[in-house]
């Protein structure tokens, strides 16, 4: 089986002048080409932070982190998006930093606008958008540079309850479509069981894995998507569970 990335034994440790603080302890799991996996924790609980290890922004303090890809697409909790320049121009920005912006990948992109319905908004500022369609900008100018390994910080934590619904079910359709290897950090349960083929559950910090849990919903039929996810009997017990794994969590 082909492993997109990998951690192994992997700890991080942060240092000021004081004192150091473990982020995470002895972290260790691997991820499929084309699996979605969600990780779940209490705040503070380094989730970030792997993403960090993932991306090469940190370094581990120990163990080794292995990604068999150079093509990582990385959507944060701000849909960082520039206010000067339009939702087409917002889209081109990965494409023009990898000086992949040609003709045909233009085209690209203003097709993935009309699919994800931003068409009558590409010359819109992101002052002007919703959140929702801000987020939806994002992905596309993410998916443009056609990345392996999609690693998503909270995206969708900014939005309200009903646009977070909406969004969340969007994406995570395209994702599952896509077959784009994606890795989510949430506090949403709810999120993560409907998104996820697996989800990881973290302890307090420093991390170490408490749990996993392969998400099987053997009473769907037709296409998954996460919303009929959410009406099925299976999503309430995987809720449940992983619910209890932290609610333990937060009384030790």
């Amino acid at each position: 089986m082909e492993y997109i990335c990998e951690l192994r034994n992997v700890s991080k440790r942060f240092h000021t002048i004081n004192n150091e603080t473990k982020a995470i302890d002895d972290i260790s799991f691997k991820v499929r080409k084309g699996e979605i996996v969600s990780i779940v924790g209490p705040s503070g609980s380094g989730k970030s932070t792997v993403l960090s290890l993932i991306a090469g922004l940190e370094q581990p303090s120990e163990g080794e982190v292995i990604v068999n890809t150079r093509s990582i697409g990385f959507m944060f909790q701000k849909d960082q998006l520039y206010e000067w320049r339009n939702v087409y121009k917002n889209c081109l920005l990965g494409l023009e930093v990898k000086n992949m912006d040609n003709e045909e990948n233009k085209i690209k992109v203003k097709r993935m606008l009309e699919k994800y319905g931003l068409t009558n908004f590409k010359k819109h500022y992101p002052s002007q958008l919703s959140g929702g369609m801000r987020q939806r900008a994002a992905l596309v100018r993410t998916l443009a540079i056609e990345p392996d390994l999609l690693l998503l910080d909270e995206p969708f934590s900014a939005l309200d309850y009903q646009t977070r619904l909406s969004i969340g079910d969007e994406v995570g359709t395209i994702l599952r479509n896509e077959k784009i290897s994606t890795i989510l950090v949430t506090h949403d349960i709810p999120e993560a069981v409907s998104i996820s083929d697996r989800v990881i559950v973290f302890t307090e910090r420093p991390a170490k894995i408490k749990k996993e849990y392969e998400i099987v919903f053997d009473d769907l039929s037709g296409e998954r998507t996460p919303m009929k996810c959410r009406n099925t009997l299976t999503f309430g017990k995987y809720f449940r569970e992983i619910w209890r794994d932290l609610d333990v969590e937060k009384e030790e």
